[in-house]
């Protein structure tokens, strides 16, 4: 429990120092492939969001998500990638092949599906390769290209902000 605490406050301190010199260089490319980063504790509701990405055109084929969990349980089972802060070391890395996967994808958007600001999500996100990382206002402004204020239960709201400045902006 304490090392947990301990280890939370070393990866929130060489986040905080990786992004004091972050260079947001945004693509001008349209949007092919689209990942999310979804926190459990704050939204149960995945399948629900990426229904409402697919109603913009987008296929599941050309959605890849990761899901964020405080405690992952030995005996569970999941059919889609999962990590916990067990799956970050010391150092700040990831650990397992899956979130490395995740993080080298060159995805054309990045949704940051959170809005309560923990140090394993934004780890994760200031580490992915995405070309537009997009996010809730209420987390670090440094971590995202656009922000949309809104909360992760209002999914509707939050997709159709997201799809109409992206074709103000002629990503889709």
């Amino acid at each position: 429990m304490f090392s947990n605490k301990i280890k939370d406050f070393i990866i929130k301190n060489n986040v905080k120092k990786r992004l004091s010199n972050v260079k947001h260089l945004a693509s001008n490319d349209v949007i092919k492939t689209i990942g999310i980063i979804f926190d459990e504790s704050e939204s149960n509701d995945k399948e629900g969001v990426i229904k409402e990405i697919q109603k913009f055109g987008f296929q599941p084929s050309q959605i890849d998500f990761i899901v964020f969990r405080e405690k992952i349980k030995k005996t569970e089972v999941f059919n889609y990638p999962v990590f916990s802060m067990k799956d970050i070391n010391w150092n700040a890395s990831f650990e397992k092949n899956e979130i490395k996967q995740f993080v080298d994808k060159n995805f054309d958007l990045l949704i940051s599906y959170y809005d309560v600001e923990k140090p394993a999500l934004v780890l994760l996100t200031h580490n992915s390769k995405a070309n537009f990382k997009v996010g809730f206002a209420n987390v670090d402004n440094r971590l995202y290209h656009f922000m949309i204020q809104s909360d992760t239960k209002n999914k509707v709201v939050f997709t159709e902000e997201l799809f109409k400045y992206l074709k103000i902006l002629k990503k889709i």
